[in-house]
């Protein structure tokens, strides 16, 4: 421990405390003024008028009787699995995909047909969903998905919808002759919306989802392009009823619309989506004169007023062919990721396939991976050295800073553990939801109190981002994670 005066009047305590999390505590006596503005340069200056509410309320003028410690944690680059972002599986779960190669992944991601999910007329195997749910989370991972109604290479509808009056459309895209559901007849919308419907209803109450917003075109992108005859789209009345559906049906879910459709896309933004794309890479996989990054992406999300939809639903892309073929035709691989990251992308779907090999290519990956949707990187933390048992609350400060290029779209919040040294811990759950912090510096506050029944002494204060029932549920960009999920950061004292 070492004193020190920095200018008069200021006297600052100064010690590294071995927790073996890398961080340096601070602690300061009433009279220190911080060197940094905002909420914790307040809240270490200990001095100046509150207004919050919280147990540091006082008058003008009039200090605090409580020390307050520091701590700013220390930075790590370790690649992160987090929920609802990152690398994506495809049909695979986390645990059984050789093709991660190592890197994280917190989202498994999954399609199924009409006729997967619903094999014969009012029998629905929400099971499949449910069951692939429970695999995902076993392995670390969300779940998101899409429903389809039509594809390329079989029939996505199933067999007995022509028996209940449901217009079906003939066609063919390369290979044999398809029937797809016509969604603009009544029927077929309605058979569809039931299915939807149980879905909804099975599927309200489990957390770690999210869905596209499928059902239209081939594989649910929003489009026949390529079908003989062409199949015509459902009508933009039809189409605004189908996604008007999804947001009534799945209320709170973050969903994701096709970039395809600028008309869908543009009212499906309107109501708070994401969106995603299915070409991620295309600089030439068609044409030597058009491609989807030059040409389409950002004129689609212009046209469809939807250059912030990052900021209320996720983004997600899926590779052209795959990475390999990237390499193979000799596209700019960084750039590729670069144009991925400015369009603030949370997801990437590499289809589960074999990496690129090389350490450049690794690189590359890895860099992508770092950025990819949300990172959050605790600055620092200021809290009172003592809490008074059963007293009003007292209040933490503390500067996050989200290092990612998207916020994260669940409602996770900052909980405190507080960890006597002769009892168990108790978790304090904040009111602050981090789904709001886009890119950049966040300050905030959060009250804590100990409770009567706690016993006295020395408590250890650890910090992470929960869900609902207090649960742990991401991992932060610093040292010093424990086994499970929090991160030990000081101590303080009960009296």
């Amino acid at each position: 421990m070492r004193r020190r005066s920095r200018s008069p009047g200021v006297v600052i305590v100064s010690l590294c405390v071995s927790l073996g999390v890398g961080c340096d505590e601070e602690v300061r006596r009433p009279d220190g003024a911080g060197p940094r503005d905002g909420p914790l340069a307040e809240a270490r200056a200990g001095d100046g008028p509150r207004r919050d509410g919280g147990a540091g309320d006082r008058t003008a003028g009039e200090p605090s009787q409580v020390p307050l410690v520091s701590v700013q944690p220390k930075e790590i680059a370790d690649l992160l699995a987090n929920p609802g972002m990152g690398w994506e599986t495809f049909h695979h779960v986390a645990s059984n995909d050789p093709s991660l190669a190592g890197l994280p992944s917190g989202v498994a991601y999954y399609r199924w047909t009409w006729k997967d999910l619903e094999p014969s007329q009012g029998s629905y195997n929400v099971a499949l969903v449910k069951d692939t749910l429970a695999k995902a989370r076993a392995a670390g991972q969300t779940l998101a998905f899409r429903v389809m109604t039509a594809g390329d290479d079989s029939v996505y509808s199933p067999a007995w919808l022509p028996a209940t009056g449901c217009k079906v459309l003939s066609y063919s895209a390369g290979g044999p002759t398809l029937e797809a559901a016509d969604l603009d007849d009544p029927t077929c919308f309605a058979r569809h919306a039931a299915l939807l419907a149980e879905l909804g209803k099975q599927l309200a109450k489990e957390p770690d989802l999210q869905l596209d917003i499928g059902s239209v075109g081939l594989w649910g992108e929003w489009h026949f392009s390529g079908t003989t005859p062409q199949v015509p789209m459902p009508s933009l009345a039809t189409r605004k009823k189908l996604i008007d559906l999804y947001f009534s049906t799945f209320p709170g879910w973050p969903l994701l619309a096709l970039i395809g459709d600028t008309d869908a896309l543009g009212y499906a933004v309107s109501k708070g989506a994401g969106w995603r794309a299915d070409c991620f890479g295309d600089y030439g996989f068609f044409s030597a004169t058009w491609n989807h990054m030059d040409h389409m992406y950002k004129q689609h999300l212009a046209t469809a007023n939807a250059n912030d939809a990052w900021k209320q639903g996720p983004v997600a892309w899926e590779s052209c062919g795959v990475m390999s073929d990237w390499v193979q035709k000799g596209f700019d691989v960084h750039k590729i990721f670069s144009y991925g990251l400015d369009l603030h992308g949370s997801l990437m779907n590499n289809k589960s396939s074999t990496l690129p090999a090389g350490a450049p290519l690794r690189t590359e990956i890895e860099s992508f991976v770092r950025k990819l949707g949300y990172r959050f990187v605790l600055r620092e933390l200021s809290h009172p050295a003592t809490l008074t048992r059963g007293a009003p609350a007292g209040e933490v400060a503390m500067r996050f800073e989200n290092v990612g290029v998207a916020p994260c779209y669940a409602d996770y919040r900052v909980a405190f553990r507080l960890t006597p040294s002769s009892g168990k811990p108790v978790v304090v759950i904040g009111k602050q939801s981090v789904r709001s912090w886009l890119p950049g510096s966040v300050e905030l506050r959060e009250a804590i109190s100990a409770d009567a029944a706690l016993p006295a002494g020395s408590a250890s204060l650890a910090v992470a981002l929960v869900d609902g029932s207090g649960v742990p549920r991401v991992r932060l960009a610093i040292a010093g994670r424990d086994a499970s999920g929090w991160y030990p950061l000081s101590t303080l004292t009960l009296k």
